[in-house]
């Protein structure tokens, strides 16, 4: 691997794919209704934003799929992977990577992906 120079194309899609990880990881299981879920995305767009090299976050919260987890009861449910339709755009240097985090109905996954490279 000797002379293989990193390059901030490398860098950005490095840094982008631990936004989405970090994201991931660090809000699923939060506690959520149809009243806290704007709240909720806000706070997660908030939060990763004043991450370096974070140029643009955009976070939805699937309504349907939420409603159809909240629990009869107490009214609310936790926020699970596949109802974040996720998108982050990282600048590097002189790369910007869109990435993205959607349900995969095929997979049954939460998948996360590049969208596109500058």
């Amino acid at each position: 691997m000797a002379g293989n120079k990193i390059t901030d194309r490398d860098n950005a899609l490095f840094e982008a794919g631990i936004k989405l990880g970090a994201l991931y990881h660090q809000f699923t299981g939060s506690p959520v209704n149809l009243r806290t879920a704007s709240s909720l995305e806000q706070a997660i767009q908030e939060s990763i934003s004043v991450q370096p090299f974070v140029e643009s976050i955009s976070v939805k919260i699937d309504r349907d799929l939420l409603k159809s987890k909240l629990n009869s009861e107490f009214g609310y449910t936790e926020l699970q992977g596949p109802m974040l339709d996720v998108k982050i755009t990282v600048k590097y240097g002189s790369s910007r990577v869109k990435v993205a985090m959607e349900f995969d109905s095929e997979l049954n996954y939460p998948l996360m992906k590049i969208e596109s490279l500058e």
